[in-house]
């Protein structure tokens, strides 16, 4: 891309045939994107009345839509695209904190057992069903968190440190109910079935030992974070709940866009005006999906915690730190106006003081958390106010070079093996009995973390708070 104007501090705007593209990327992350991503953003502006899209440096090529891509239209004309939401409705990280020093899980026998007291409480089988059958789906797909049995909400009965609810993007998004008959009875059998399951793909469990930012321990201090504290991401989404949604009112867009006559050169990409009866229809729906998003992640926790306490005993707590989610559209002020933003693959980075911060990280902006891949290290950042110049969105994740097909193909074990330093007292321990299974999420798949941290922190949209390295992982089977 040679004809763009360079801001400085990471951020170039390109002239597009029909619009113009921010991207925040370094150098090395901006001169890496290729021409294709640039034929999506095209085709994306060429929806009416499109206010602002941007990348971040994780961006490559997804369906219909970049990942890495924050959408904006008015509230009052504007359009909605499922395409711009993704599958995984709702797919989110989340953090939670524990009591535990790395020095309490060096030892590989305790990190492999903790492994499989994890697996036996988090269903990670594809095929395997929930085992909350008590929980009403209804409910959370309405509620959210407020819809799930108290005996889930493990800090229910100390409100002084409820944090369950508390200390997450959304408990609850409200949304008209009546559109629930949409949803017929197999994908509420669906639904229903795989609460609390961790999926494939980059989902995934991992344990953590963090090292605080020396400039940011006064704000680390008081999200409860120290150095050398074991941590719990986890990364999972929506399940064949959101994914439904996708497939089903896809149909229904395409239909609107072929009575009307209006499209781009790729199908995949579908859009329709907001206030139209496929766009209303779809947005409360995926409002659904956010809720189930929220309560599975929650539910994977409950599992993990369940999974620590049979290693480290009955009084261990975790508390979360933050539930953080990506892939959405929904309606923020910006400027006093309403606007539908679209985040694919990117999410919030708020800053100190902005309205829409959880209560308790009003004053100090919440955590936002950026996972590397399988083997490298994941960040948790604080946003900045110079990020109002694109919505307040960073990236979700370090971001794909390599499709599954092209890593598999380009990629050995014994290079994977190397990075996950296989046979060291280093090891980053994985569920899989063998490395071959999940070659295509191996490190080598996805871009260099730090180079896209670097993007991210030199743009002015986010700073590091803590680094967190992994000690052992467990993804889907």
């Amino acid at each position: 891309m040679d004809l763009y104007t360079d801001h400085g501090n990471n951020h170039k705007e390109i002239p597009l045939p029909a619009g113009r593209l921010h991207v925040f990327a370094n150098d090395e992350i901006f001169a890496s994107l290729g021409a294709k991503v640039y034929d999506m953003a095209d085709n994306n502006l060429r929806i009416p009345g499109n206010i602002h899209m941007s990348y971040t440096p994780d961006a490559h090529v997804g369906i219909g839509t970049c990942i890495g891509t924050t959408a904006v239209w008015d509230m009052a004309d504007g359009y909605v695209s499922p395409s711009i939401v993704g599958s995984d409705i709702g797919c989110g990280m989340r953090v939670h904190l524990t009591p535990l020093s790395k020095e309490d899980i060096l030892d590989k026998k305790v990190r492999r057992e903790l492994i499989r007291a994890v697996e036996k409480m988090v269903p990670v089988n594809n095929r395997s069903a929930s085992t909350y059958q008590d929980i009403d789906l209804e409910k959370v797909v309405t509620h959210g968190l407020k819809g799930l049995p108290q005996q889930y909400i493990p800090d229910a009965y100390t409100p002084n440190r409820k944090t369950s609810i508390s200390h997450v993007e959304n408990a609850q998004f409200t949304f008209d109910t009546d559109y629930l008959e949409y949803i017929q009875s197999p994908q509420w059998g669906r639904g229903k079935k795989q609460i609390g399951t961790l999926g494939g793909g980059n989902h995934f469990i991992e344990f953590q030992v963090i090292e605080i930012e020396e400039e940011q321990r006064e704000i680390a201090d008081k999200w409860g974070m120290k150095d050398g504290q074991v941590v719990v991401m986890i990364h999972s989404g929506s399940r064949a709940w959101g994914a439904m949604m996708g497939r089903e009112y896809k149909k229904d867009f395409e239909i609107w866009m072929s009575k009307k006559g209006i499209g781009t050169r790729d199908p995949n990409l579908v859009f329709a005006p907001i206030n139209t009866d496929e766009g209303q229809r779809y947005l409360n729906l995926m409002y659904s999906a956010l809720n189930y998003a929220v309560i599975n992640r929650h539910m994977i926790a409950y599992g993990v915690l369940e999974g620590m306490k049979e290693v480290f005993g009955s009084k261990v707590e975790m508390p979360v730190l933050y539930d953080l989610m990506h892939n959405y559209a929904l309606e923020e002020k910006h400027d006093g106006k309403s606007r539908l933003v679209h985040r694919k693959g990117t999410t919030r980075a708020l800053p100190p003081g902005h309205s829409l911060n959880a209560t308790p990280y009003q004053e100090t902006g919440h955590p936002v958390l950026i996972p590397g891949s399988m083997g490298t290290a994941s960040y948790i950042l604080v946003g900045q106010s110079e990020g109002v110049k694109n919505y307040y969105s960073v990236c979700h994740g370090a971001g794909r070079i390599r499709s599954r097909r092209a890593t598999k193909e380009q990629v050995t074990v014994d290079e994977f093996s190397s990075s996950m330093k296989v046979g060291t007292d280093e090891e980053i321990l994985v569920n899989h009995r063998s490395l071959q299974t999940i070659l295509d999420e191996s490190p080598q798949a996805y871009k260099d973390v730090d180079q896209i941290i670097d993007s991210v922190v030199g743009a002015n949209l986010a700073t590091v708070v803590a680094r967190c390295r992994p000690l052992a992982v467990i993804k889907g089977v």
